[in-house]
């Protein structure tokens, strides 16, 4: 989830916007290496690491908060939330949560997110389908229609040699869409650009939906 999870950030710092980025997995903060400067690593097995998280996402601020949520940590940070009716007073403070959910081809990943649609039917949910990382092959509708009927995101593929320059920690991809000084080829500049705007474009027209529905904004 992490490569949505940086996408979302360079998005609104593509806008100006400040950006508060929480990553749960404490063996690879991956995303936290992104942008350590805005981002920090919540340990959700610890009772302290859980204050940290929930306190800060429960500020109404209108700065959106981004939490990158790993395989290892995805159990516990659910279940935490149903323990401490997080999502009921997430409404009480008029803070709007939204769950992006990652798909594969796995019947356990769309029942994943079924549950969260059951549980929570008023949750804010859309699918990510991961071309590149999570091929779902020929049967794809077929595995995007076990998921709930919700809006859906496509992060394009990359070719391998460009998407190799994704791993560069030190690449700002909202300064690559702002026309910051070039630190890798035209080639690879040019290919990035193209397939960053359709997916900035797909977060831009998500977000004005839910300001229509709600006067909130993505995050």
């Amino acid at each position: 989830m992490t490569t949505a999870a940086r996408l979302l950030t360079d998005y609104y710092l593509w806008r100006n916007v400040g950006v508060e980025g929480f990553d749960t997995d404490v063996r690879e903060p991956v995303y936290a290496l992104f942008f350590p400067e805005r981002t920090r690593v919540a340990d959700l097995s610890d009772v302290k690491g859980q204050i940290s998280l929930f306190d800060r996402l429960l500020v109404a601020d209108e700065r959106p908060k981004i939490v990158d949520v790993c395989h290892r940590s995805y159990e516990r940070l659910f279940t935490t939330i149903a323990e401490i009716g997080f999502l009921e007073e997430t409404r009480r403070q008029g803070v709007e949560p939204v769950v992006l959910f990652q798909t594969d081809a796995t019947q356990s990943a769309a029942n994943g997110a079924l549950v969260l649609k059951t549980t929570w039917p008023d949750l804010t949910m859309s699918v990510i389908h991961n071309r590149g990382a999570s091929p779902l092959g020929q049967d794809s509708l077929a595995v995007l229609a076990r998921y709930p009927p919700s809006g859906k995101f496509v992060i394009p593929r990359l070719e391998a040699p460009v998407a190799r320059a994704l791993d560069d920690v030190g690449l700002s991809l909202s300064a690559l869409m702002s026309d910051a000084p070039p630190a890798n080829s035209f080639a690879v500049r040019n290919t990035l650009k193209s397939w960053l705007l359709p997916i900035f474009t797909q977060f831009q027209s998500f977000e004005l939906r839910l300001e229509l529905q709600s006067g909130k904004c993505l995050g």
